[in-house]
């Protein structure tokens, strides 16, 4: 090797060599690993005082029903919380990075967070990552210019909208709410039609399911309403309960005796001097 090639310092820059190696994985038929995605519905409606956000709370893994009682509205600010659908971790992570920069802005300027500003930070975030975060986000929270409503998506587009539906029941959520929606719902009417909404996600899609969470958003207030419907009771409970063994079965008592196994190897003809 000469010795140039041995003095130079590493070049800089990003490093495709686990790109290159998944790609041939992939093609000698090796799988990659599967994520945790919840199969979801999240809706939100501007009404006259505020923002409704709703969510289901099913998690699924594959075919599996991994959580039957997620949260999938998370805290932003006191003024603001967002819905999220995808994968698991992701929508985590991501809401709970901006809230705590929410959290140091609100330290630094002294004054209420804004919708628009959450709205930068989540979007900026998704977008440097370009789809690879999943994380798709419908963001609502009322501040000093308003009620404000945002689906944020992962590849880092957003959409302004009065009324907006994420997840793999978005249709049946959007159904709902491109037929009964209006401006000027009261409080009790924009919980009924985001109820609504999420029951048509939970009944029309199999990665949603369980039970309805909502948040009711109003200047300087908010009411999380957690288990707000329960439309999928247990159908039956057995009235003895279940009972569980506190030890490990004793499956075999057979006791086998180790014992030194030596093996002989015949030695060939000796070497000469």
């Amino acid at each position: 090797m000469p010795k140039s090639a041995v003095d130079l310092p590493p070049k800089g820059g990003f490093s495709f060599d686990l790109c290159k190696r998944n790609e041939m994985l992939l093609k000698k038929g090796v799988q990659p690993p599967s994520f945790r995605k919840t199969g979801t519905t999240i809706v939100g409606l501007v009404f006259q005082d505020g923002v409704i956000l709703g969510a289901d709370t099913r998690a699924t893994e594959g075919p599996i029903v991994c959580d039957k009682n997620c949260e999938k509205i998370h805290y932003m600010a006191p003024n603001i919380y967002c819905c999220g659908a995808g994968t698991a971790a992701d929508t985590e992570a991501v809401t709970d990075m901006v809230s705590s920069q929410l959290q140091l802005h609100r330290y630094h300027t002294g004054r209420e967070s804004r919708v628009v500003t959450a709205l930068s930070l989540l979007k900026k975030h998704l977008f440097n990552y370009q789809g690879h975060v999943s994380a798709a986000l419908v963001l609502g929270g009322v501040d000093v210019t308003g009620p404000h409503l945002h689906t944020i998506y992962p590849h880092g587009s957003t959409d302004t909208l009065p009324y907006a539906t994420m997840g793999s029941g978005s249709l049946a959520a959007m159904a709902v709410f491109e037929s009964k929606y209006k401006e000027g719902l009261t409080r009790d009417e924009g919980v009924k039609l985001v109820s609504e909404a999420i029951c048509s996600g939970i009944f029309n899609d199999l990665g949603s399911g369980s039970n309805v969470d909502v948040c009711v958003i109003t200047k300087g207030h908010k009411e999380y309403l957690r288990n707000h419907l329960l439309p999928n009771p247990r159908t039956y409970l057995s009235s003895k309960g279940f009972s569980f063994p506190k030890k490990t079965e004793v499956l075999l008592t057979k006791i086998t005796p180790l014992r030194e196994k030596v093996e002989v190897i015949e030695a060939g003809d000796a070497m000469e001097e």
